[in-house]
């Protein structure tokens, strides 16, 4: 299985937010808590439905996000 057959979204399931599949267990939840310094063994005990495949998806998904991107920079104010 694919990253992104590990990671879904519905509109009934955390209002659309990706998730990884069927859990209700958000791709930004596992970031936050790996950021707050969470092993994968942390995340897999306080989270049982998780496999370390899943959070391995997880990244790879946030990732390929930031990846994709894309940054318009407006200039505003007066003009010297």
């Amino acid at each position: 299985m694919t990253a992104y057959e590990m990671i879904e979204t519905k509109p009934e399931v955390m209002l659309g937010k990706p998730v990884i599949k069927g859990t209700r267990i958000p791709v930004d939840l596992i970031l936050r808590k790996l950021g707050e310094g969470a092993s994968f063994e942390d995340l897999i005990d306080g989270y049982p439905n998780l496999s370390r495949e899943a959070i391995q998806a997880a990244l790879i998904y946030a990732a390929d996000m930031i990846h994709n991107e894309t940054t318009i920079y407006l200039k505003t104010g007066t003009a010297n």
